[in-house]
Formats: C-alpha cells, structure tokens, sequence
C-alpha cells in the first residue's frame, strides 16, 4: 500500500478540509450525496481525496501485521484468520464446535459490511462508495492534466478491485456496485442483488487491467509519492486473483482454461515487475527494513513517530510483539511446531518431525533462522548485540508443579519467537513499539510462487518447478541434488504440494496461510485434497509448542532453586562460557553441546487449551450472510450451506 508515511497524509487530509475552495468540505462528507468538484479540477483536493481513501484502507492504529486482516477486524479480531490456521494457537470464532451452522452464530462473518446508512463509516461499501464517487465524475470536469488524470484514476480502480476481492473470496459472489448509489437507502434502486462469482471476478479483472492500463501512461509518481499504487501492482493482484479462481475453491472440475488464464496473467505481472525493476532481493533477512525495496509490490506504509509527539501515530507494533519479554517486546506471537517443521533442511529435503528433538534446529534451510528465534538462538537489538535467547525450564523441587524459566520473565506460549520483521539495530525505547518498517503486502516473491503455481496448473510442469527452484536459490538453499531438495518431485500434484510448501515457508506469518488453506480445500480432507497432496489436514489437530528442559547430565534431568547455567558459578554448567570443552571452538558448537548433555526438547502440547481441538466446517469455504444485514436487505440470497440458495461456484 501507500509508503507515505501517515502523518504527512493526515497533514494533507486537514489542508484539505480548511481550504477555501469548500467551506462546506467537512459537511459534505459527512453524507453520501455530494462532495466538493474541486477534487475533479484541482490536483491539491484530487490527491486528499485518494489520500482520504488510503487512509481507509490502512492497517488499524498500529496493528501486528504478522496477523493482522482487515476482513478479519471487521467481523471481530484482526488475527482471526491467523488463530485459524495452523500458525498460532488460540481459540477463534472459526476453529471451535457449534450445535449448528447457523447465520446468528459467530462463525457467520461480517466482513461483508454493514447496509449502507446515511453517515459514512469505515467500512466495505463505503470504500467502495468513495472509489465509485470518484471515477462516475472525474471526466465530467476539466482542469486535470490527462496524465495526472490516469494516475489517479488508476488508482482508484485498483481500490475497487481490491475492496471486490476481498469479498469474492470470502464469499463467492456478492453485489456489483459500480456507480455511486442514491443516498436514500429504502430507494429500490440501491437494493442490487448478489451477482455471481464468476461476474464478479470478472468485475476485478476489468478493474485491474484498466489500472494497470492507466498507471502505464499515468504522470510517473515524484520520490515524495513513492509507495503509491503502480501498474505491477495491478498486474501482480491480478495475478492473485486468477489463480485464486483457478484454485480448487473455486474450481473444483480443474478447468484447464482457468489455471491456463492464471499462468497468462502472472507471467505478465512477473514481466512487468521486472521490467519495473523489482525482483528476487539476495538479502531476504534485511528485505522487510527497506522501504520501497526490491522486493516490495504493494506495501503498507508506516511512521515512527512516538506516542504523544506532534506527529499522528502510526507505527508497526509487529517488533514489539514479536520481541521476548526480556527484551522489553511483549512476546505475544508464539510459533507453532506444526509450521517450524515445514521448513526444510539446508538442502531443500525435508525435515523429518520425528527425529531427535534436540536436533530440530540443527542444519535447516536458512530461512529457518531468519524466520524463528530458539532456546540458545544470539537475537540482536541495538541495546544488546550479542543478546541470547534462553527459553529453558526447570523445576526448582521435586515435588514442585510450577516451572521456573531461565529469564525470569514469563515467556511465550510454544518456546519459539518469531524472529522475522525485527531488526538486529531496532531500539527498544518504548519495547520495540516506535517502528515505521513497512509492510510487503504483495511481494516478488509471491509474484513468483503465483506463476510457479500456475504453470504446474497449465501442465507446465519444468517450467513451475523452476520457479519454485529460484525463490530456494535465493534463500540461500544449498543444491546438493541439482533441484534445490525437489529432485525426486516431478507429478503434477507433487509439484502442486511443493508449491504449497514453498508458501507455508516462505510467507509463514505474512497473512497468507489461512487463504492458502480455503484455496486448496485443506483444512480437512472431505474433497481428498489432502490425500492428493499430501498436506496433513488441520481440523482435529492441536498447535504445539516445544519445552527445552534443563539437565545435570545426560540422563538427568536438573532440580534446584538457582539457574542451572546463569553466571560464573552456574550449579551445572555456564551458559555465557568464556573456555569450551574440549573440541568446541565457537558458540554455535557450544549451543550444539548444551543440547546434546544438558537440555531436553519435548514436544508442548498445552498450547491449546486442553479440550481444544481444531473444528473446520465446510460451510466457511463460503461464507453466509450474517442475520442483521439480511434482515436490513432481505433482498440478498443466502449462501447455501447456511439456509439460502445462492451458488457460490457458479
């Protein structure tokens, strides 16, 4: 998304308001009839009122984008998709049992938005609203440059397309609104019924090749607006979309002509962002504190402004959550096991989930370490270069129930800290919470795995395996078997499971899993995708942590009041050693020792609460329509499934 950082856009946004050109501004937006015609004569008011629309489609008020949606926020939490897969644990309204599939219950999403009032609100038709507002009338005025006119207008178009995606995939199809409604909302005009998927993806894909159209001969952004919407954008999200729609979600026959239609689109949005200047970053650990990067298609933007300074707040509080307690981060994303095992060894083969525990970090793909901060793991900050993470318990008496733990600072709830997104220099003045990184939203990366994915589709099998080899070379796979670990993959659906795989790596907390998840039918194996893809399915599963244990010895397990490996005089041995046994020459061999003499990895299962159990029901491939809204515009047909008849599919 926009790279502009907030502060200057809501400055904007005031300048805007108190012009002169509109004493009215502010009043008129505070309804849906009108608004000021300077902002389709002059590019100053232009500008605010796409700002404006920006601003709506931000991130909340320094958010965790490790699991933050939109969608999601607006039916509830905006992690709840995330606790709704298999990368965090966590009670959600998606993942628990009901007595029924029911349109009043809580697993019925709002994401579809409330019925449109006569005060504007944040919410999905509203931005949809201003995008329509905005494109009905721009080319009734003059005053506008015509190149200046397509940067905007492209824009626009983009917003709309993302806003109807959004939906689309939540909920099949949804009603097409393309111009801006009459403000009356009991007018019979506005009451438009739920067009079909297929409609409405093809709405989408209009939107985006008339972005991308636009963009290309569009006024070239100045460095002050770089962040905004381009035409690699729209081709990279139009890429998403068509392979979302060659997905079995929706394409359950496996129609050829749709993965064919998908490989098109993502081989030109793979061009266009190349011939952008965007690619592959080499430095994948450093790539999330470059803004505007490589790597980076569409972002959202952030500030570092601290709290009660005279700029808008608007930070990234991923660091901050992501960071242990100790130090000074509120450790609240914990990784399970179930996605640290699909991180391959260092040669691309598999990891094996059922050897030595004690060796789970040992020789994995270098993403591993990028990605996850371990018990024993060096984790910089600025104010501690050579900061080490202990996760490790002991209990204090034979007899106690309760663990003590090597920090002194309750920790998080699997062992495990999302390392991804913090930076070795971050400050943790204000625990991390300061942070104005941006946030990849589309990156190269997918651009790639989207037409890897595609290709494998269209029967290109060679040619998608070598996508999938080029995003392994660049993380830093080593090539033992001449395919990067993907030597022994050469089916159609292998090379589907190792797309899949790829992605649950490679973009593991970025917001994709749950997506990837209903795309291919996997949270259970109902439609055999599972067995066909060998994916382990999620419903009936329970997240998982890891315990490390302290030992005396070998063999025993360690029993006292003082830390068993803190400081000089440690009761066992130092863990900040300065001498190594004899053999060792370097830290990392040291770790290697200390687990394998004196601690002990066991697999956490209390993550989840103890009655908890993953619960997926079928129906949230495709959402209903929740109660209220149906009973405000009882002229939308339900989805089937939750007592309607509407085909999702068609």
């Amino acid at each position: 998304m926009k790279n502009i950082k907030i502060n200057s856009l809501l400055a904007l946004l005031i300048m805007v308001f108190l012009s002169s050109c509109s004493a009215d501004f502010i009043e008129e937006k505070k309804d849906y009839s009108s608004v000021n015609v300077g902002i389709y004569q002059d590019e100053f008011l232009a500008n605010g009122y796409l700002d404006y629309l920006y601003y709506m489609m931000q991130p909340d008020n320094n958010p965790n984008m490790a699991m933050w949606s939109k969608a999601a926020r607006e039916h509830s939490s905006p992690d709840l998709f995330a606790k709704s897969s298999d990368e965090v644990a966590g009670e959600s309204d998606l993942n628990k049992e009901y007595t029924e599939i029911s349109n009043v219950n809580n697993h019925c999403l709002k994401s579809l938005g409330v019925r449109l009032g006569s005060s504007p609100l944040n919410t999905t038709w509203s931005r949809i609203r201003y995008c329509n507002l905005y494109l009905d009338n721009v080319d009734d005025y003059t005053g506008l440059e015509q190149d200046f006119k397509n940067q905007v207008k492209g824009q626009f178009y983009f917003w709309r397309a993302w806003q109807y995606f959004e939906l689309v995939r939540l909920y099949g199809g949804v009603p097409l609104v393309l111009t801006a409604q009459p403000a009356n909302v009991d007018d019979p005009s506005v009451q438009t019924p739920r067009s079909s998927s297929s409609e409405v993806i093809e709405q989408i894909v209009s939107d985006l090749e008339m972005s991308q159209s636009l963009l290309e001969n569009a006024r070239p952004y100045t460095a002050a607006e770089a962040g905004r919407i381009t035409a690699a954008a729209a081709a990279a999200l139009k890429g998403r979309v068509l392979l979302t729609w060659a997905s079995p979600l929706f394409n359950r026959t496996d129609d050829q002509t749709r993965w064919q239609r998908a490989y098109d689109a993502n081989l030109e949005a793979y061009n266009v962002c190349i011939a952008a200047g965007k690619g592959l970053d080499p430095d994948w650990k450093g790539m999330w504190f470059k803004d505007n990067g490589m790597e980076s298609i569409f972002s959202f933007g952030f500030n570092d402004f601290a709290p009660n300074t005279s700029g808008v707040q608007r930070n990234n509080y991923t660091e901050y959550q992501s960071r242990s307690r100790d130090q000074g981060g509120n450790g609240g994303i914990s990784p399970t096991k179930n996605i640290i095992d699909a991180f391959p060894m260092a040669d691309g083969t598999p990891y094996n989930p059922n050897g030595n525990l004690n060796h789970f970090y040992r020789n994995r793909d270098p993403r591993f370490y990028h990605t996850f901060a371990y018990n024993g793991s060096i984790w910089p900050y600025a104010g501690n270069a050579n900061y080490r993470n202990w996760t490790y318990y002991w209990y204090p008496l034979a007899s106690s129930t309760t663990l003590k733990v090597a920090t002194n600072t309750s920790q998080n709830a699997t062992g495990i800290y999302l390392r991804k997104f913090t930076n070795n220099t971050s400050s943790n003045t204000n625990g991390f919470r300061n942070n104005g990184d941006d946030y990849m939203e589309i990156r190269f990366a997918e651009v790639v795995l989207n037409l890897a994915e595609s290709a494998v589709g269209a029967n290109k099998l060679s040619e998608g395996k070598g996508y999938i080899k080029s995003i392994r070379a660049r993380a830093g796979v080593t090539n033992g078997d001449g395919d990067y670990g993907l030597a022994s993959v050469s089916t159609r659906d292998g090379l589907f499971a190792a797309c899949i795989n790829e992605r649950k790596v490679e973009f593991a907390y970025e917001n994709k899993r749950f997506h990837d998840l209903r795309r291919w039918l996997l949270f259970n194996d109902d439609n055999n995708t599972c067995t066909r893809l060998n994916q382990t399915p999620i419903e009936g599963s329970r997240r998982q942590g890891y315990y490390t244990f302290a030992k005396r010895n070998e063999s025993t397990l360690y029993i006292g009041i003082p830390d068993p490996f803190k400081g000089a005089s440690a009761p066992v041995i130092s863990r900040e050693a300065t001498t190594y046994p004899s053999g060792i020459t370097s830290y990392e061999q040291y770790v290697d020792y200390l687990y394998d003499n004196h601690f002990e990895v066991q697999v956490r299962d209390d993550v989840d609460s103890a009655n908890f159990s993953f619960k997926w029901y079928n129906e949230y491939y495709f959402f209903g329509i929740y109660q209220q809204l149906l009973e405000t515009a009882p002229y939308l047909q339900q989805t089937q499934g939750w007592g309607g008849s509407f085909n999702p599919l068609n």
